[in-house]
């Protein structure tokens, strides 16, 4: 979680190296939506997470409702739906598409999410997945369940157990070990 302004630009410069960003600089039109949609995104993301967390007073809170339109438009263009301060930085998204992520999820970092990946609430609690997780196309977590570090979940997972074994594959309906790799290589 962002508490201070060098955590903002932690997190930006991890987001930035996950997603093979040259640029060293961050155009302040990134603020307002332009450029490349997830990198905007996350841009946004991020700022938002530094305001609500960092400041208060009127003027921060009219700031954060300009960013947050800009946000939410960006969200509803990328069918993301992202609450703030649910992903640890160096977080990558590797594709536009449905990305549903609940409200008390929390993911460590360098964790790499894929398209049509759920990861919700079910009963008591939400899931909290560690460092350098690889999340699949279409993978579904959900539950009060804990994943360790350095998993592999697989295309199309459904998983609703915890799994604390580290560096693991773990695949299937409901989803279970499938192969002693884990992560590396396909973590950025």
């Amino acid at each position: 979680m962002i508490k201070n302004k060098e955590d903002y630009y932690d997190y930006l410069y991890h987001d930035k190296m996950a997603n093979n960003k040259k640029n060293k600089k961050l155009n302040i039109l990134h603020f307002f939506g332009f450029g490349e949609p997830i990198w905007v995104f996350l841009v946004l993301l991020r700022k938002l997470e530094y305001i609500k967390n960092c400041k208060n007073g009127f003027i921060w809170k009219i700031y954060f409702k300009i960013i947050y339109f800009f946000y939410i438009k960006q969200s509803m263009n990328l069918d993301f739906s992202i609450p703030l301060n649910t992903l640890g930085k160096g977080v990558s998204i590797a594709h536009r598409g449905t990305i549903v992520i609940n409200s008390k999820a929390r993911l460590g970092q360098n964790c790499r999410i894929h398209v049509c990946v759920n990861i919700g609430a079910y009963g008591e609690g939400a899931p909290k997945i560690g460092k350098n997780v690889y999340i699949a196309p279409g993978a579904k977590i959900f539950g009060n369940i804990e994943i360790a570090d350095d998993i592999a979940i697989g295309a199309n997972a459904v998983v609703n157990k915890c799994f604390t074994e580290k560096n693991i594959s773990i695949g299937g309906i409901p989803a279970k070990k499938i192969s002693d790799n884990g992560s590396k290589g396909l973590v950025p």
